[in-house]
């Protein structure tokens, strides 16, 4: 999908395509700074307490150490869940020189932010590189996760950004900004 005329297609402005890739580089740098801050204030507030009830018998607030997925799937994976991060990391890094469309800048910036986020847990907490336990501490209808995961801000992007790019590709939008089927 290049901008040649001669392809049929016309030229995008690079300014728009800068935009694009703003917007994206935004959107990830406050979704890991908002990830990174709030895991610092969990392990610091939350060590070896009782879970916090925020609104009885719908939030809390629990440190949990997640050497795996969802529901700690794939617990003795860490390794394999930290490569297919960087590989998306490095996919959307790719891509990102064609983007145009805002709505796939904001997806993309969600699901970048989210899974370096997880990234940085994954490399630098224990028990050690690509085998890090990420901090999980929102908890939802149960403080113990039984009910719907634990998870933190980086999860939230991952998933808030994989919702908005499926919409965005339902709806036949294109990443170069293009509609069409």
């Amino acid at each position: 999908m290049s901008s040649d005329p001669a392809a049929g297609e016309a030229p995008v402005d690079p300014a728009l395509r800068r935009r694009g890739v703003f917007l994206l580089a935004g959107i990830a740098g406050v979704v890991l700074a908002l990830d990174l801050a709030t895991k610092i204030a969990a392990v610091a507030t939350l060590e070896d307490r009782d879970p916090v009830t925020v609104i009885d018998g719908f939030f809390y607030l629990t440190l949990l150490r997640n050497p795996g997925a969802a529901w700690s799937m794939a617990t003795g994976y860490t390794w394999v869940l930290t490569i297919v991060a960087v590989v998306v990391v490095g996919v959307i890094i790719r891509i990102a020189r064609r983007l145009v469309s805002i709505g796939w800048a904001i997806g993309l910036g969600l699901v970048l932010g989210g899974a370096l986020g997880n990234l940085v847990d994954r490399f630098f907490r224990s028990p050690g590189p690509m085998r890090g336990h990420v901090v999980d501490m929102f908890a939802v209808f149960a403080p113990d996760g039984s009910v719907f995961p634990v998870f933190n801000i980086a999860d939230s992007g991952i998933v808030c950004g994989g919702i908005l790019l499926v919409l965005m590709a339902l709806r036949g939008v294109e990443i170069d900004g293009r509609v069409g089927g």
